[in-house]
Formats: structure tokens, sequence, C-alpha cells
């Protein structure tokens, strides 16, 4: 966008617009509002649990009871969405705990459609936290440490979708990077009578650092080699918008740039160039980095929590998925 010519000082002062809380409010040009959040939530088996996860303070594995007090909580504060990760009890070589009627994620939708039905659920689609090698797709039985094999992945990941779907989920989020995953699951889901079930594809996910608290969360570090083959490289942003076309054109109504704040660049063309609804995931070390550094004394968390949500909409973001959603939607209450 190219600027009008502007008067010069001392007819131009831009500082006169800045003088009061008011004036700064009247023309503040991106805002924040607790609609635009979505809480993640890890939750597991069992009554009463509400396991602290070390690298992430105030995040917790939670139980299903746990997990619907937590989430009523972050609906209460004006949070609309929360989007579920689940810890299976056991783990195997085909993922099955991601797709079983009775699995854990399937049982907290379920709980939470029953308890909070006005609470828009959405799940995370991916096999990492339930193969038992911690990768997101299939490997062969005899070949350990092999190639991710992408293409008999894509069945597994569209039966997860559509027993998340069966449960109640209002939209699902397929975070595994294979190719094609998109396309598979929204055949898969209209299949299964589920049309009007929304995908908000982790469209351009990267092999990212920030990752790694949430791997203790979610209890899912690769027993062998990385994720580099399937999740793209930082360096490219040319490939991370076509990532975004690819998913568009297989059906995605939602596409996701993660992790949000080190990529603000690829947030803001990817919003430019599409156009689509757009959400900007504030990862796990983003979120432990703050914490990290307010426990300190080094810096004000609830200041940069909300400065850096604000890059991310200011970069496009329609949607911020946050693990400090309840607390940022307290704050903005406040004022």
């Amino acid at each position: 966008m190219s600027l009008p010519t502007v008067a010069q000082f001392p007819v131009a002062r831009p500082r006169r617009l800045r003088q009061s809380a008011a004036l700064r409010r009247l023309v503040c040009e991106t805002h924040l509002h607790a609609s635009q959040l979505v809480l993640p939530l890890f939750v597991r088996s069992g009554r009463k649990l509400r396991q602290p996860i070390g690298a992430m303070p105030g995040v917790f594995q939670l139980s299903p009871d746990e997990l619907v007090r937590e989430a009523s909580q972050a609906l209460a504060a004006g949070v609309p969405a929360v989007l579920l990760f689940g810890i299976p009890e056991a783990k195997d070589a085909r993922a099955s705990g991601a797709y079983a009627k009775n699995g854990i994620v399937q049982q907290a939708v379920r709980l939470l459609k029953k308890e909070l039905p006005n609470l828009l659920i959405v799940t995370d689609v991916c096999l990492c936290e339930y193969m038992a090698h911690g990768h997101c797709g299939i490997v062969h039985p005899d070949q350990l440490g092999a190639k991710i094999l992408n293409d008999p992945t894509l069945k597994l990941l569209a039966r997860a979708a559509v027993s998340h779907a069966e449960a109640g989920a209002d939209m699902v989020a397929p975070s595994d990077m294979m190719d094609g995953r998109v396309r598979a699951i929204r055949a898969a889901l209209d299949r299964s009578g589920f049309t009007e079930t929304p995908i908000m594809s982790y469209a351009a996910k990267f092999a990212s650092a920030f990752y790694g608290p949430f791997r203790e969360a979610a209890e899912s570090t690769p027993k062998f080699g990385d994720r580099r083959s399937y999740q793209m490289d930082a360096a490219n942003a040319n490939e991370a918008l076509r990532e975004v076309a690819l998913d568009i054109a297989e059906g995605a109504d939602i596409v996701m740039v993660k992790p949000a704040l080190a990529y603000l660049d690829i947030l803001q063309r990817v919003k430019a160039e599409f156009g689509y609804p757009t959400a900007a995931y504030a990862v796990s070390g983003e979120y432990s980095m703050v914490k990290a550094a307010a426990a300190n004394g080094w810096i004000d968390e609830r200041a940069v929590t909300l400065e850096s949500l604000l890059a991310m909409r200011r970069a496009g973001a329609d949607i911020l998925i946050t693990y400090a959603a309840t607390s940022v939607a307290k704050w903005l209450a406040e004022k």
C-alpha cells in the first residue's frame, strides 16, 4: 500500500493522537478480542488428574473431568474454543488410539459437548501421540528409522478425523503435514455425512525448535530421527504459500501458520495472498520463554503476551491459538 503525501512538521504532529488513552483507542488500527482466542488442552485417562507440565508453567495434562473444569473457566472468561490433544494409555505402530471409538479425545469431546454445549471444540488430527515411535505417520515395521510412508498414513488420518466428528467435534485440525491429507479427510468426512464439519489445516507448519515443551506435554518425542522430512524447512517462504494453496484446493476452510511469532512474514503473506480465515499458533516454546523470563523478573508477562498476540493480529491472523488464552481473555476484560 502506498501512503499519500502528508503535511510536514510543524503542521503535521502525529503525537496529537497519542495524548490520551481515549485518543489512542479511537485511532487504534488493530484489536485483540477474546472471541479470537483458542485454548489448547491436553487430555489423558484418569480422574481428578492435573499433571503439571514442567516446561510449561500453568499448563497440565488433564483427566476428562478436569478438562471440563479448565474449559469451563476459559469459556467463562470469554474464550470460545478449545483445541484438544490426546495422550493415550497405550501406543502402537498403527496409532489405533487416534481413531478408537472410545479413544481419549473421543471421550473428551463427548463429555465437553454434554457439559459445555456452547463451547467450540476443535480436535488436533495427528498420529504422533499415538504412535509407538512418535512420528506423525506409518513406518515399515521392518525398517524402523526409515522414511515415513505418506499415502498409507492418509487412511489413518481420515479415520481419526471421522471418529472425532462422530464424537461431536465442531472442527478438525490436521497437523501431520502429510501430502494430500486435507483431501483425504474432506472426502472421508463427506462420505460419512459430515459435510458441514470444517477443516482447519496446519497448512504451513515448520520443523521448528520452538516445539520442545509441547513434546513433553503430548509425550510425542520421536524415537528416531526428526520430522524434517514432512514438516517445512524454516528457510522456505514461497514453499509455505504453495502448501497453503494446496490445502485450500483440497478443501481447507481455515489455514494455519505454525509457529507464529518467528513466522510473522509468512502469516502476512498467507493472509494477503489468499484472504482465507487464517490462524496463528503461538507455540509452546514461545509460551515457555515468556513464562521463564517473567519468572525471573526480566519482562512483564501480561504486556509481552498481549504485544506478541497483537503482532500476530497485525500480520493478518484472524484466530489466535495460545496456551495463555484464559489469562489473555481476563486481561482484555480488565482493560
